[in-house]
């Protein structure tokens, strides 16, 4: 492993971990204010384009125009 990747991999863990990824700060957004509007996700940086995706993946739920809940986990 080269020298700034073992820094850079320590100055993380010394951060407390990894930054959350754009699907998890929107799915916890959609969890914590319950419905989201495009704007909303688009303000925390989730482009407008991705969130066809994550419906698609089931992430998110399209309620109406630009409004999208969080999908509801599957019990396995």
């Amino acid at each position: 492993m080269r020298k700034r990747d073992r820094e850079r991999a320590e100055r993380i863990r010394l951060a407390g971990g990894p930054k959350p990824t754009l699907r998890e700060r929107a799915v916890a957004l959609a969890r914590e204010m319950g419905e989201v509007r495009t704007k909303d996700l688009t303000d925390i940086g989730v482009h407008r384009c991705y969130l066809a995706r994550m419906c698609d993946e089931g992430l998110l739920v399209k309620v109406g125009y630009g409004r999208y809940r969080a999908a509801v986990p599957k019990a396995a």
